[in-house]
């Protein structure tokens, strides 16, 4: 049975979302579960290679058959889905990204800021300026982007909505080899505080999730390459993130999906401008 009514029968966007080990996946297929009716972005939804995936990342299956997995998966809970392409840095592919979902379904009450860069690491003294701007280009401008059209379209409407970021705990700590991603998800805490104050008449609310380490793709090859660049074997690396954490364990997808669903529902309807902490207590800020 779902647990928030009120979202039956909306439509959700949810970028980021065409991998089945991701945040963004989890997320859509959270929302399907409560009816909502999904568009899933990613930067390849139809590619044959994922061009973002970092040197040495194993890539697995082609993001093609990934999405069309994702999407069957949703459909599977008997709500309708739709996936798009769209590099978030570009505003064009963005207002088209927005457009593309309205089409679909003609109307729009959902935006989850999912995608990410969380690949390219390294000291501040060392990092290409290339890596700095293509992370607060996907992170930071790419969410920018999305919420102004996907916030145009919900003014439009006249019915509300619900913008949801993913941010991270990295947007209340600092952590090292990693100033960029960091740097990227405060400034996005601040681009909802700010766009909670703007779009709190229409009756839209903007909040953030900010997660500890989650084991997905991302984040198992973010543990590898962090703890090497530290001198740290695996096993010890590991533990000493779980030891961080009160209760005891890393974040789970679910843990973060179940958050953004219950930001989306009516039961959240008097909550904005929040950056929610759902990490086992590791984030008290």
């Amino acid at each position: 049975m779902p647990s928030y009514p009120d979202l039956n029968g909306k439509v959700a966007l949810v970028t980021g979302a065409g991998r089945l080990r991701g945040l963004g996946a989890a997320i859509a297929l959270r929302l399907a579960e409560e009816g909502c009716r999904i568009v899933l972005h990613d930067v390849a939804a139809d590619a044959t290679a994922r061009p973002d995936a970092p040197t040495g990342v194993p890539t697995g299956v082609p993001m093609g058959d990934e999405m069309a997995a994702v999407r069957a998966a949703v459909t599977s809970l008997g709500v309708e889905c739709v996936s798009v392409a769209a590099d978030l840095r570009v505003e064009d592919e963005v207002r088209g990204m927005v457009d593309q979902a309205v089409g679909a379904f003609g109307q729009l009450d959902v935006l989850v800021n999912n995608a990410g860069i969380g690949f390219l690491v390294g000291a501040v003294t060392e990092m290409p300026v290339a890596d700095w701007d293509a992370v607060m280009g996907v992170n930071l401008r790419g969410a920018f982007l999305a919420m102004k059209y996907a916030g145009a379209a919900m003014i439009e409407r006249g019915q509300g909505g619900r913008i949801v970021s993913i941010a991270s705990q990295a947007a209340k700590s600092g952590i090292g080899l990693m100033s960029a991603y960091s740097a990227s998800k405060h400034g996005l805490v601040g681009l909802t505080r700010s766009a909670a104050i703007e779009f709190g008449r229409h009756g839209i609310t903007v909040n953030a999730i900010c997660p500890n380490h989650v084991p997905t793709d991302l984040g198992d090859w973010q543990r590898e390459t962090l703890s090497r660049r530290r001198g740290v074997d695996m096993e010890t690396y590991w533990q000493r993130l779980r030891d961080r954490v009160p209760l005891g364990r890393p974040g789970a997808v679910a843990d973060t999906a179940n958050a953004c669903a219950f930001l989306c529902s009516a039961q959240a309807a008097y909550i904005t401008g929040e950056a929610m902490n759902v990490s086992g207590g590791e984030e008290y800020h």
